[in-house]
């Protein structure tokens, strides 16, 4: 089991560690899938500043609002955004 770290820089930049991808982007919501589930941050003018998925990092900045685990789900299940947004 791979360990994670998240670090808020005053609300306005967001570093992750894990990160096996990015699902989808926009200004007020990004959805990161981490090595153990998923990851949707929230806010506004949110943008990708940084994205290594060799080193499994990223960096989010804009105005966050928000951070919350999502369970990972079996493709199958369908696409967590569906899900996250029912």
């Amino acid at each position: 089991m791979e360990n994670h770290t998240l670090s808020i820089d005053n609300r306005e930049k967001l570093t992750i560690t894990s990160v096996a991808d990015v699902e989808s982007a926009n200004e007020e919501t990004v959805l990161v899938l981490l090595t153990q589930g998923g990851l949707v941050v929230k806010g506004q003018n949110l943008h990708i500043q940084k994205l290594d998925l060799a080193e499994g990092k990223a960096i989010i900045t804009g105005s966050i609002q928000s951070a919350v685990y999502t369970e990972k789900k079996d493709k199958q299940e369908g696409s967590l955004l569906r899900k996250i947004f029912k």
